[in-house]
């Protein structure tokens, strides 16, 4: 591990870092239902979905996630694919950034974690957890645990933004929730954008 990342902090420097992996685990939740539902939801469990949205400037240009998984085409960030329930152990979607293939026109990345399908809800989730891991040598080291207020209110949690600084990257734990429509993945582009 090279970095370790917390959000009073600020942003790191990224220079031993080639290989970073977010990545979001969470258990479903009854959500407050009684017996028979609160059953019924634990077995069709809970939909939440990390999204990058790479930007060029202040405009979003790629988004890895949802149906998208590998948007530049070379690797450079690749979606786990869609866990629709949350059942299982360790993070149920993660996205892996090679820097050194982010293509060079990318200024920045925004990681977001979303109840966006609609019907889903971050209310469904517990023991919500958002993971930073340096990847670099291909054995993940976690250098951020994250975890969202239970208090928060909204859809969306910014997690993390990544920006090129020369030829070199930083990335600063943002942490921030916030309400994106369900379904609208414009609405995701402006939340990101407002990070």
């Amino acid at each position: 591990m090279t970095i370790t990342l917390t959000k009073d902090m600020g942003a790191a420097d990224l220079d031993n870092v080639s290989k970073m992996t977010i990545g979001a685990a969470w258990d479903t939740s009854t959500g407050g239902s009684g017996r028979l539902l609160g059953a019924i939801k634990k077995r069709i469990g809970t939909d939440l979905d990390v999204v990058a949205v790479a930007m060029q400037g202040p405009d979003p240009v790629r988004m890895c996630g949802l149906d998208n998984l590998d948007p530049f085409g070379n690797g450079s960030m690749v979606h786990s694919g869609d866990n629709h329930t949350g059942h299982g152990e360790g993070d149920d979607e993660t996205i892996d950034v090679v820097f050194a293939n982010v293509p060079p026109n990318v200024t920045g990345i925004v990681f977001i974690v979303a109840a966006f399908k609609r019907g889903s809800a971050f209310g469904n989730a517990q023991n919500v957890s958002f993971n930073v891991y340096d990847s670099s040598d291909g054995v993940p080291g976690k250098v951020a645990d994250i975890w969202p207020s239970l208090m928060s209110r909204g859809n969306a949690c910014a997690v993390a933004k990544a920006e090129r600084a020369g030829n070199s990257w930083t990335l600063e734990v943002v942490n921030k929730m916030g309400t994106v429509t369900q379904g609208d993945q414009f609405s995701l582009m402006r939340f990101a954008i407002s990070q």
